[in-house]
């Protein structure tokens, strides 16, 4: 039998995703290029609003990942129009507890990430791994994602 199930976020969800994502943003600061991308992509707005903005917008969403009903996971997505007009669906951010994960809470809200962007008529989705995140990099291989895109990065 399986526990692990993924739905669309609401208002009540904003307590989890506050201490869910201070435990899975924290971390990053110690992977390569970790530093950066917590101060560009995510610093100027925290995991909490980043999922109350995206429960508010039309074109975003939140999603939580549970596990018996516990929500142990969490994903922010916006859909951007292209300069040809089609649309294309972002991950800003996709996370699970470290604890829970490899029990199919990531899949679950993956797909339905998925089947979100492709109803709303997304010609793609992106998301992001940082460098040397092997298992971020394989999970979303599983589902057919590709890097399109490098960053390259010096120190100075």
């Amino acid at each position: 039998m399986s526990f692990e199930s993924a739905r669309l976020g609401t208002a009540e969800d904003l307590d989890d995703i506050s201490w869910l994502g201070a435990a899975v943003t924290s971390p990053l600061q110690d992977q390569r290029g970790g530093p950066v991308f917590s101060h560009r992509e995510l610093g100027f707005t925290t995991p909490t609003e980043r999922f109350q903005q995206a429960i508010a917008e039309p074109n975003a969403l939140g999603v939580v990942g549970e596990f018996d009903g516990i929500v142990l996971g969490y994903g922010v997505v916006v859909v951007e129009a292209l300069d040809d007009g089609s649309l294309l669906g972002r991950l800003l951010d996709f996370a699970v507890y470290p604890g829970a994960r490899g029990v199919g809470i990531g899949e679950a809200m993956m797909d339905l990430v998925v089947d979100e962007l492709r109803a709303a008529g997304c010609r793609g989705v992106d998301a992001w791994a940082l460098p040397g995140d092997r298992a971020t990099k394989n999970f979303f291989e599983t589902f057919g994602l590709k890097a399109r895109l490098l960053t390259a990065h010096r120190a100075l």
